[in-house]
């Protein structure tokens, strides 16, 4: 089987988590980068990273890299590309461009663009013909990443992105998203083997990946479709192949879920239930400050408001209510707590043990971990 130069991206902070959930499918030559992490392998590799990774949000599959000293010498290279391989005249294509740093490029719609007429001129100048381009339901999605003077051409493996994983169908106003869910999860160490519980848990999108990390149920396995399907060396008995070779685990722990507000609380248990997962989460309506769960060495894992609904005094005091609720009623765990508010995680008032960058969408986040020792804790 033939062997492609691969590219799965991702969200600033998870390259080496999804590195290490590329490792575990068989990826070859695995090289973390900059919100991407690029890897080798053949149809069955990207078959297995659009349905196992967690942490990444589409896979690419490298068709051309070259450099450019002009506009038009970009457009001679894309028009020398052999279009043909890839799909016909009688199938319909889109074109996304990234462009960083270009001197040449100023929008990344001006690279679409140039990279249109060149596919057009290609299929005119071979066949007399063009393929059409369908933004709504292409057979090909075709990648354009320009870096200064560096362009990549791709063919996107997955289309809609994977954090939509086909089991959430209820949402609050700022669900988080699956992606970096289940890097976080990944980040704390959470494995299923202790307990787990979110008190703040929306939507429930935490829960809902750690019930489906801890039990091995793959990220795509409620999803419809992928881009790959409608390319040319598709091999369905393959794919059918990839979706039976997981075996499902058994998890025997708890995993609690709770919110103060009931109507996300629903959501939270009807996406649940979409994941098959409901049997496997306590829920509560509860606010975290009357919150009464034991647990002992679990992992407390949340994702409290930010403030854009909120007043800075409110949410100093919200973030204040949580340092409080976890240093006297969950001594002996390990909370971890993403936010954007920086300012008021302060007020959490505990000792950090570690502190990583992510990003929620465009808000740069802190993700905090706090060791929660019973009594005081010696240096």
């Amino acid at each position: 089987m033939k062997n492609y130069k691969l590219i799965a991206k991702t969200f600033s902070g998870l390259e080496y988590v999804l590195a290490d959930e590329l490792k575990s499918i068989g990826a070859k030559n695995i090289r973390p980068g900059h919100r991407a992490t690029f890897f080798d392998g053949n149809l069955e590799t990207i078959y297995k990273a659009n349905y196992f990774l967690r942490t990444a949000l589409r896979i690419l599959k490298e068709i051309e890299n070259f450099q450019f000293k002009d506009v038009d010498q970009f457009y001679l290279k894309c028009k020398n590309v052999k279009w043909s391989d890839y799909f016909g005249i009688d199938e319909n294509f889109v074109i996304n461009s990234t462009v960083v740093n270009s001197v040449d490029f100023k929008n990344s719609m001006f690279a679409s663009l140039r990279t249109k007429d060149a596919i057009a001129d290609f299929f005119r100048e071979s066949t007399g013909k063009r393929p059409n381009v369908d933004t709504e339901n292409p057979d090909i999605i075709i990648n354009v990443h320009i870096h200064q003077d560096n362009c990549t051409l791709s063919i996107d493996s997955t289309g809609e992105s994977l954090h939509k994983r086909g089991y959430r169908v209820k949402q609050g106003e700022a669900p988080l998203n699956e992606v970096l869910a289940a890097g976080m999860i990944h980040l704390s160490g959470w494995r299923g083997n202790s307990d787990f519980m979110d008190p703040m848990c929306g939507s429930g999108t935490l829960p809902i990946e750690a019930a489906m990390i801890a039990q091995n149920i793959p990220a795509g396995k409620f999803r419809k479709d992928y881009a790959f399907e409608k390319w040319r060396d598709y091999d369905q008995l393959l794919w059918e192949k990839v979706r039976e070779s997981f075996t499902k685990k058994e998890f025997t722990n708890k995993i609690y879920a709770s919110d103060v507000n009931g109507s996300n609380l629903l959501n939270a248990q009807t996406n649940a239930r979409r994941a098959l997962v409901f049997n496997k989460i306590t829920f509560e309506k509860a606010d975290f400050r009357d919150l009464n769960i034991p647990l002992e060495n679990a992992t407390i894992l949340t994702n409290p408001p930010y403030g854009e609904r909120l007043r800075e005094e409110n949410l100093n005091e919200l973030y204040s209510m949580i340092g409080e609720r976890l240093k006297h009623h969950y001594a002996g765990n390990s909370a971890w707590i993403l936010s954007s508010a920086l300012e008021s995680l302060k007020f959490v008032g505990l000792k950090t043990s570690a502190k990583l960058d992510l990003f929620n969408g465009s808000l740069k986040c802190k993700f905090n971990n706090y060791r929660l020792f019973a009594g005081k804790l010696r240096n």
